[in-house]
């Protein structure tokens, strides 16, 4: 990969968070954004409830919250190896979701491809997995924050929710739409004390991303170390890639009592690009 020319900070969390006594659900914990955020409210006190296809990467989750000690290792993680492209993994998702006080939904995948060779089935798929799963796992959270009068639900969108590139249909179709939910959601359940925005990241350092390289200097006819300089970062301002313990942070902040009037938002993490 070709080096950025502006270094990322070092990890060093900052937002005041307790979530004693709540239970946090992560989809897509396992792995890049998704298991940085697990770990994050995991640390803050939260019960957690990760939900992953991959059931290994969700064993090294256990292990590492087990072994932060302190309040993340007070109770061990409630593993949910689910598929979400699939209806019993659905159903399963919504039903670990009942009970759940902050919601998570980080799962994600992504394939780059002019429209007229998208397969069908992919995009099916990848809708599934980006919108019709975070509806269910919202339906299935809603119940218990009504009762209780409180509750943090948090999609991680993308940049990719606020504008559109080529050769990535289902992806922003996916993000736009799960754009549309987290409103819908915010004007039903302000009256409940439970909030719902998305947060929107630029190409964030994960194994996702370093996926997508090959199938960018494929679609765009370019060698594989222009993708980052020339089409990952063309529109940022800020020329590096995220890293996954930002955006948890920003996680962190939407789920604090300073958070409690920011409802139905984007949360642009996407250094300027969305400012063009």
């Amino acid at each position: 990969m070709t080096p950025e020319p502006e270094s990322a900070p070092a990890q060093s969390p900052s937002v005041a968070l307790d979530l004693s006594g709540c239970t946090a659900l992560v989809t897509g914990a396992a792995g890049g954004i998704g298991r940085a955020c697990a770990v994050r409210l995991a640390a803050a006190g939260a019960r957690l409830r990760a939900v992953d296809l991959d059931p290994e990467g969700l064993k090294s989750l256990a292990e590492e919250v087990a072994g932060a000690g302190g309040a993340a290792g007070r109770e061990p993680v409630e593993l949910h190896p689910l598929d979400l492209t699939a209806p019993a993994g659905l159903d399963a998702a919504e039903r670990a979701a009942d009970g759940a006080d902050v919601l998570v939904n980080a799962a994600g995948t992504q394939l780059v491809r002019p429209i007229e060779k998208f397969p069908p089935e992919v995009f099916h798929r990848m809708l599934t997995l980006m919108l019709e799963a975070p509806f269910r796992t919202t339906r299935g959270a809603l119940p218990h924050m009504y009762a209780r009068g409180w509750g943090r639900i948090v999609h991680i969108s993308s940049v990719h929710g606020l504008r559109a590139s080529a050769y990535k249909s289902a992806y922003v179709a996916a993000k736009h739409g799960l754009e549309g939910l987290s409103k819908t959601t915010a004007l039903e359940a302000a009256p409940h004390g439970v909030t719902s925005n998305c947060v929107n990241p630029a190409y964030v350092r994960t194994p996702l991303v370093e996926r997508q390289i090959a199938d960018q200097a494929e679609a765009h006819g370019i060698p594989a170390d222009r993708v980052v300089t020339d089409i990952m970062l063309a529109d940022s301002a800020l020329k590096r890639l995220l890293e996954p313990w930002e955006v948890a942070e920003a996680v962190a902040y939407l789920c604090t009592p300073a958070a409690a009037f920011l409802t139905g938002s984007a949360l642009p993490l996407d250094g300027a690009w969305s400012a063009h």
